[in-house]
């Protein structure tokens, strides 16, 4: 039986044909009709309000937790009017023209955007669409459109008393021609935008009914996994398929680009298939150095400035015995593992081939790079290519790929094939955690000096990682031997120190990395926050004063963001017996977050008790869904402290390889959260990333008022603990 995806993805033919009504373009005045019967008003490439009067938003960002389907059309049905329960999103579909994100110029989600780039294009869309039902109503009562209002969902023009619902007045709103530039709510007749309103994909997802990539069916649908080698860069040298074909249920073996894909009539056959393989590889050109190997490498290139990414004043003579004068001088060196992302949905994606057209399912989070490199590998343009957008199970970047290497290889393991019939790629647990594409392997050296009074006269910060974007089609992102992702939150250093320097050295490894949630803010902000607060201790200031003190004239936000988490928990306050404070604050994605944590230590096991949050991201679109993305990027900043890292041994093969021994942060090991939203008039910003790094910074510097010293290398546990 064939399934295809439900309100989760539409396809463009199904866009296409079903669209009979009105469709508004968001690049207004773009005009966008649909073939198909006129009964569906849709007013935009964005909108579509059917005869039963639900409104439809087709959302360009993938869905995979963080909101944006609750909150893009959140922002649509504060202009159009509607009443949320009339409220529908689904998954755009591939297509840059229409739905490029305006931040990046091509379609994808990340960076925490998805809010930020769409804030005014989608209330347009709302607005554009609410005008044009109105003119409609007026034209059918013949009455002036000043005198038409819009509450809920309801037309009413109360001088004659009549009223009706969008979808009476979908077929004629599709005749009107949408303004070019409608006018847009003030701030103070928000009615919804602001709200704490349920999440459209809540229920679907609760009871089952939503549908990710692994629910999706095709007839005839063949099921491939790939053996992949266990060192990076190694190559197949000889492999022997006899046992493997033998499996009851596998139907084939092919090599391809990266190892060798077994084909089963279902996942079972598939996966015992892939056991069966005797493959030799050749590991000549593989990454053969151990995570401990890496590491010096990284430590010995710090022991020298990098490029330069931000410098003022005279860091060369800041440090000099006269200049110093009696400042405190304190040096750090930082290792930071790599890191999974592990999403509890590992990759995935279904392919079928109709004719000359080829259709995919997968949760894209770049569908413009995606839909380029499957029609590359496939060899058809892309026109030929519908890529339907799934709901996802997580991502934290693992779907971010520069090269889209999983679409390249869901295509490569599908051209390998007759083509005959529809193939579901399939990467276990165990092919994610091993399969690289990690958080990079980072070094941090600091060194700076602070006077009795609290002022910092030098600091120097040099970093060396990996770079993401090297030999991708985003290397065009490194400016003067730096990659800005790398330094993120350190070359934008926030506190005041007349003489600075922050330089960054690339590192060469095969290790496939990837941008990883917060990107370099998760490990510039740990280095940053921590020292500052050593530093703070050296000079005997209060950690929440000392860095309102700090803090350069125009960080405001910050400084608010601070006041108020230390007055929500009462700074200054006894801890719980046994327990300490620790408080950090750093801006990423334009978002101003501060956590302080309560820590104890339970014999030899650190115990977060408490964390509280202040958050600035802007103008509130959802209070609730802000809360909860700060809530679950606190768990996974602290899960990642605790207890995660990838290590390789000696020879390069990957240690770990699910939950056991990769694992996450326990429910009964989260702490008590308690986030505070900031009113504010600014534009919207990300939230999605921004709760990640002042996480783990806190809890070090609870634990340094703890032990009297500071973790330097994470995680601070075993994974096996």
């Amino acid at each position: 039986m064939t399934n295809s995806p439900a309100s989760g993805a539409v396809s463009r033919r199904d866009f296409l044909a079903a669209s009979s009504g009105l469709i508004v373009a968001a690049v207004l005045p773009l005009r966008t009709r649909a073939q198909g019967a006129p009964s569906d008003f849709e007013p935009n490439a964005f909108i579509r309000i059917a005869p039963d009067n639900i409104v439809t938003v087709f959302v360009k960002h993938i869905e995979f937790g963080q909101g944006p389907f609750t909150g893009l059309a959140t922002l649509v049905a504060e202009e159009l009017d509607a009443d949320w329960s009339q409220m529908r999103a689904e998954a755009a579909p591939a297509d840059v023209k229409l739905y490029a994100n305006a931040l990046f110029g091509v379609q994808g989600t990340g960076g925490s955007t998805a809010i930020a780039s769409s804030y005014e294009p989608m209330r347009k869309a709302g607005a554009a669409a609410k005008a044009m039902l109105v003119a409609a109503a007026a034209e059918a009562w013949d009455a002036p459109v000043n005198e038409i209002a819009v509450t809920k969902g309801v037309i009413r023009h109360a001088a004659s008393g009549r009223e009706g619902q969008f979808g009476d007045f979908a077929e004629a709103a599709a005749a009107q021609t949408p303004p070019e530039n409608p006018a847009l709510k003030t701030r103070d007749q928000f009615k919804l935008i602001g709200t704490s309103l349920p999440k459209l994909d809540s229920s679907a997802k609760s009871d089952g009914s939503a549908t990710f990539t692994l629910d999706v069916y095709r007839d005839n649908m063949l099921t491939a996994v790939v053996a992949h080698p266990d060192k990076f860069g190694a190559v197949v040298g000889a492999f022997d398929d006899a046992a493997a074909r033998a499996v009851p249920g596998v139907v084939d073996v092919r090599k391809t680009g990266r190892g060798i894909a077994v084909y089963g009539e279902n996942t079972f056959a598939a996966l015992r298939g892939r056991a069966a393989l005797d493959i030799t590889w050749d590991d000549s050109g593989a990454e053969t150095r151990s995570t401990a190997a890496l590491a010096q490498d990284f430590i010995a290139a710090v022991q020298k400035p990098g490029a330069v990414a931000a410098a003022r004043g005279d860091i060369d003579s800041a440090f000099d015995e006269k200049t110093v004068g009696d400042a405190t001088i304190l040096e750090a060196e930082y290792v930071f593992p790599f890191l999974a992302h592990a999403p509890m949905e590992p990759l995935d994606g279904v392919i079928e081939q109709r004719g000359e057209e080829v259709e995919v399912w997968m949760g894209s989070q770049i569908q413009t790079t995606d839909h380029q490199v499957l029609a590359g590998v496939l060899g058809v343009e892309p026109a030929a290519i519908t890529l339907n957008t799934m709901l996802a199970g997580g991502s934290f970047g693992r779907r971010a790929q520069p090269s889209s290497e999983f679409a390249a290889e869901l295509a490569d393991v599908f051209k390998a094939t007759d083509r005959s019939r529809p193939v579901k790629f399939l990467w276990t647990r165990e092919d994610d955690i091993r399969g690289g594409f990690y958080r990079p392997l980072t070094v941090h050296k600091l060194k700076a000096a602070i006077t009795p009074g609290g002022e910092i006269t030098a600091w120097d910060q040099t970093i060396a990682s990996q770079s993401v974007v090297v030999g991708s089609p985003f290397e065009a992102m490194i400016e003067n031997g730096i990659d800005s992702t790398m330094v993120e939150g350190a070359r934008d250093f926030y506190y005041k120190a007349a003489n600075l320097r922050v330089s960054a050295h690339i590192m060469p490894s095969k290790v496939p990395v990837l941008w990883w949630r917060s990107v370099g803010h998760t490990h510039t902000a740990y280095a940053i926050e921590t020292f500052i607060d050593e530093l703070l201790a050296a000079a005997d200031k209060d950690p929440v004063e000392g860095r309102l003190a700090l803090l350069q004239d125009e960080r405001a936000r910050e400084a608010a963001v601070l006041k108020r988490v230390a007055d929500m928990m009462d700074w200054g306050r006894a801890p719980t017996p046994g327990a300490q404070f620790g408080v950090a604050v750093h801006k990423s994605f334009n978002t101003y977050v501060a956590e302080i944590a309560e820590v104890a230590n339970e014999g030899s096991t650190p115990r977060v008790l408490n964390v509280w949050a202040a958050v600035d991201c802007g103008q509130p679109v959802n209070p609730n869904v802000i809360k909860a993305q700060i809530e679950g990027g606190v768990g996974y900043g602290l899960g990642a402290m605790m207890f995660n890292e990838i290590t390789l041994g000696e020879g390069g093969a990957v240690e770990q390889s699910n939950f056991h021994d990769y694992r996450s942060i326990r429910i009964g090991e989260m702490p008590n959260i308690d986030v505070a939203v900031i009113d504010s008039s600014e534009a919207p910003t990300g939230v999605g990333e921004p709760g990640v790094p002042p996480a783990a910074p806190a809890v070090g510097n609870a634990l340094r008022r703890l032990t009297g010293a500071t973790p330097r290398r994470l995680p601070l546990m075993s994974p096996m603990a």
